[in-house]
């Protein structure tokens, strides 16, 4: 049978290109904002109910990254049938035209819509909130600039429906849409012969569906991570290593 590769990549894929990994000691899941823990910070519900509390936290956390640049392992990942837990678009910076960002992208928002709708992306303001606040970088300043420059009132701190925007991101409390291309998803896996697992901690929900795919159709599964999780299955093969070693081995 000819071999059918998907590659499943996490935040250790981009860790090479400066980026820190979600669960290390500088991690985005580790670090909250003064008052909030990054789990209770990442949700459609702090979204709704302080919404610039919401917005500073992530345009600090992910926003300040958007000028990184792919490395090698994303060039490497150019041609591969690819899911990306990470939303830092530096797979398709690196020309994978077709990957699937299956928690979202970093330069994208969307009009802040009933989840299971289909809606359009628009280009993320981070641009204009960096150039308003280049002179003034006090928090409540730029609470300010990102209220504004997301359609949500500073008077009712309430987003509204069909009219603010939200960062196109997949929270903790949301769940996979055919907006992040979830059918599109398990389509691949339910096509392939061979899973390879990059960087990953298989602590998040696509990590667990594709390897209960992988699982269920007897298909080949590989495991790259410098500490990997066993996660109990014999057929499984690890590859002690990082990304980077990984795809320099393949290469040779």
């Amino acid at each position: 049978m000819k071999d059918k590769t998907l590659y499943i990549t996490g935040a250790g894929v981009s860790a090479e290109s400066g980026i820190p990994t979600f669960r290390g000691e500088d991690g985005f899941w580790t670090i909250g904002s003064i008052n909030y823990t990054p789990q209770e910070m990442a949700t459609r519900r702090m979204y709704q109910e302080k919404p610039d509390e919401f917005l500073l936290w992530y345009y600090k956390r992910f926003a300040t990254y958007s000028h990184i640049k792919p490395n090698n392992v994303h060039y490497w990942l150019s041609d591969k049938k690819l899911i990306t837990q990470n939303i830092d678009g530096l797979d398709g910076k690196a020309g994978n035209s077709n990957y699937i960002p299956i928690h979202g992208r970093l330069d994208k928002v969307t009009v802040f819509h009933e989840q299971g709708k289909n809606v359009s992306f628009l280009n993320a303001p981070w641009k204009h909130v960096a150039e308003e606040t280049k002179l003034n970088d006090d928090d409540n300043f730029l609470k300010k600039i990102l209220l504004e420059s997301f359609k949500i009132s500073s008077k009712t701190l309430k987003p509204e429906l069909e009219i603010s925007l939200k960062p196109f991101v997949l929270l903790f409390d949301e769940y996979y849409t055919d907006l992040y291309r979830m059918s599109e998803a398990e389509n691949w896996m339910n096509n392939v012969n061979k899973f390879v697992f990059i960087g990953t901690s298989f602590s998040v929900n696509i990590t667990s569906i594709a390897l209960q795919y992988a699982l269920s159709r007897d298909c080949e599964v590989e495991i790259v991570d410098p500490n990997p999780i066993d996660i109990g299955h014999s057929s499984v093969t690890y590859h002690q290593m990082t990304a980077k070693e990984f795809i320099l081995k393949r290469s040779e």
